[in-house]
């Protein structure tokens, strides 16, 4: 019988001889496993950037009013249980290992039938629906992998609601190489009168958001970027208030800087207004204080005191991360010097990128935009990671700052930290891999590093 971390390496395995299906491979799946999407309270989720924090928000919502919730997010960062959670608690290895035992059997019987064995990610979600359909949670909030009219989360049919993150170029080898093409894709999750929240900054992928809204019958709710304003930035938090909305009153605070999570969520606002009813205001003050308390990993998290990691893997991403740090740099400060002279003395940036990335494109920004006091190449261990010494390439081409090339991802993280002054800001991002790598190293206990 299969150990737990046997049951990992498993999984970690499929890739090599499974392929991405059709939905109706996925459904013949969710079928042998008796169909444990039905009977469910499902809010879909996709979007290039921000479906996961969304996604957060809502769930920390749900819980404030004291309702039950499974949520199905990928990737994950440091354990693949991360993935399927339970009132914001990742499933335990035992539950992890159950719940595998369970899939499995059926996914043997399949390949008897000489049914295709599901792909990495359909085998995750068949466990996601089947721990969810065990625990009958109040709702369960679901975040697509790649996509949405393709993905294995969208054969479920009947959801309650419907919510599309923005959308920025992304996966073009498989989404399409414009904003209307990937809005399509992910526009394919809106099902007949199931009512739609989105964001609404991006005209070219609302236009095709509502015409398929329209085909469908789903009243669309449009959340534009003017419909908030900041009231206050810090490194560690944003304040900021809805505007013409039933909440006026209330200024809704995020332990985040990035400024981005303004319109993320208003969005998962506007769908607990859309759950509620008619919200009474003492709901908004349990919200209000529900998403004060929300950590989402991986999204302008300090790790460490000044040490930072953000998961922006994208052009849409880093132009989003580029925003927040300039934010955090110029708000509230009294001293008499320029963001430019301050980031070039304070900010050192830790990059790494995937291969089907647009990363010359991600650096350029990054390079155009944040005059850091050093970029620190380095590489994560993924068939797919671009080499350090290619980035640094890459980054002279648009600096002539600093640039580090330290394939080892601690060594590189010591070299940050190191050259970190006195008020300084060190920053990870560009793969979520290098954001799992660094959380794991940083608080794990491997560090000697002076902090």
């Amino acid at each position: 019988m299969m150990t737990y971390r046997e049951a990992v390496n498993y999984i970690e395995e499929i890739p090599k001889f499974a392929v991405k299906h059709p939905k109706e491979h996925t459904r013949e799946f969710l079928k042998r496993l008796g169909n444990p999407e039905q009977g469910l309270r499902i809010i879909h989720v996709a979007g290039t950037n921000g479906k996961g924090s969304v996604c957060a928000y809502m769930q920390a919502m749900l819980m404030a009013e004291g309702k039950r919730t499974g949520f199905f997010t990928s990737p994950h960062l440091v354990s693949m249980n991360e993935r399927i959670r339970l009132n914001n608690r990742q499933i335990t290895d035992e539950q992890f290992l159950e719940v595998f035992r369970k899939v499995k059997a059926v996914v043997d019987e399949m390949a008897e039938e000489g049914i295709s064995h599901p792909s990495y990610f359909e085998f995750l979600f068949g466990m996601g629906m089947t721990v969810f359909a065990e625990e009958m949670p109040d709702y369960v909030i679901l975040e697509t992998g790649l996509g949405g009219r393709l993905d294995a989360t969208n054969s479920v049919e009947h959801p309650v609601l419907s919510i599309i993150t923005s959308i920025s170029l992304d996966h073009t080898q498989y989404l399409g190489s414009t904003i209307a093409e990937i809005a399509g894709e992910k526009a394919g999750i809106i099902k007949e009168n199931v009512p739609v929240i989105c964001d609404g900054s991006n005209p070219e992928a609302l236009e095709v958001i509502r015409r398929q809204a329209a085909k469908c019958h789903a009243a669309c709710r449009e959340i534009a970027n003017d419909a908030f304003e900041i009231r206050e930035i810090t490194d560690k938090h944003i304040a900021f208030s809805r505007v013409n909305a039933y909440d006026e009153d209330v200024t809704w605070r995020l332990k985040n800087s990035g400024v981005y999570q303004m319109m993320n969520a208003s969005i998962a606002i506007a769908a607990m207004e859309y759950l509620a009813g008619n919200p009474e205001k003492e709901q908004y003050h349990i919200w209000q204080k529900a998403l004060e308390s929300v950590v989402w990993e991986g999204r302008m998290e300090e790790v460490i005191p000044g040490v930072f990691v953000d998961g922006a893997h994208n052009p849409g991403a880093i132009e989003a991360f580029v925003e927040s740090v300039k934010a955090v740099f110029t708000s509230g400060s009294a001293e008499d010097i320029s963001f430019e002279e301050a980031a070039s003395e304070r900010l050192i940036l830790v990059f790494s990128a995937v291969a089907d990335k647009e990363y010359e494109q991600m650096i350029a920004c990054l390079c155009q935009n944040l005059p850091a006091k050093a970029y620190i190449v380095t590489e994560i261990t993924d068939s797919r990671k671009v080499p350090a010494d290619v980035l640094e390439g890459v980054f002279r081409k648009y600096t002539d700052r600093p640039v580090y090339s330290i394939p080892d991802v601690t060594e590189a993280c010591r070299k940050a930290i190191g050259m970190r002054p006195e008020k300084g800001r060190v920053y990870c991002l560009g793969s979520l891999y290098l954001v799992g790598t660094v959380k794991k190293w940083l608080t794990g206990g491997k560090s000697d590093v002076e902090l």
